[in-house]
């Protein structure tokens, strides 16, 4: 369930689904459905138990660094629908299913009521919210040794502006990581290319040892959002990441 998706043999013949647009229905959602219906990704989150492809974004990301660890502690931020849950509780082993290695936790957080993801914890809270980090290391028994988020911002339609919201998104969700993590933990967050995230790409640095800007083979080619990978924390005391 947590292997990389393989891309079609060469041999296999790909017949493409087209869809005819309907009555009432907007060409820019008919192209979307096609695209859906067409999409490796979609047809292996369906296959294989996924709530949705973004889950493939993760395991890619975590197959490259390693984060998600047996007996790790981790956040879920914007966890709905739970595809990134259902892969953070495989990795961590947070059902206990791998004798001998040890049991993770997953703590999701989410404005909605998501479905419950076994193994996860999933609590309808905005992480924005007063005392948020405190009800979090109350939940996992102590500090995260992952924050993960592949929060998006409503869209506008306008690019400028998205990028701008998503990016502030991001960082309140670092600001939430500096909060709850432990020393040498990690940070993963969805942004989108634009420039303005060099501020927080400063900070993130200030905090981390490494950081790593990264666009998952998951992710559509014709999308803007890449992912930051922070490994390391340095812990929020020294290393000014609140200034």
């Amino acid at each position: 369930m947590a292997k990389s998706p393989k891309p079609p043999g060469r041999g296999a013949r790909d017949l493409a689904v087209r869809v005819r647009t309907a009555k009432g229905r907007k060409l820019s959602s008919t192209r979307w459905l096609e695209r859906q219906l067409n999409d490796p990704y979609v047809r292996r989150a369906k296959a294989e138990g996924y709530r949705s492809r973004a889950a493939f974004k993760l395991i890619e990301l975590d197959d490259r660094f390693r984060f998600l660890r047996p007996g790790a502690r981790v956040v879920d931020l914007g966890s709905a629908p739970g595809g990134w849950a259902q892969v953070a509780v495989a990795r961590t082993n947070a059902l206990g299913e791998r004798a001998g290695r040890p049991r993770g936790r997953v703590i999701g957080l989410d404005l909605q009521e998501v479905e419950p993801v076994p193994g996860a914890e999933i609590r309808v809270m905005d992480f924005l919210a007063e005392g948020a980090d405190e009800a979090v290391k109350a939940w996992l028994g102590g500090e995260a040794d992952v924050v993960m988020s592949d929060m998006a911002a409503a869209a506008s339609g306008h690019r400028g502006t998205d990028h701008l919201r998503i990016v502030a998104l991001c960082e309140a969700a670092a600001e939430l990581a500096f909060d709850v993590l432990a020393p040498e933990g990690a940070f993963v967050a969805k942004v989108l290319q634009g420039g303005a995230e060099a501020g927080l790409q400063a900070r993130l640095k200030r905090a981390f040892r490494a950081v790593h800007n990264v666009k998952p083979p998951a992710s559509r080619s014709d999308s803007a959002e890449k992912f930051v990978v922070a490994l390391g924390f340095r812990g929020r005391g020294g290393d000014d990441a609140a200034h």
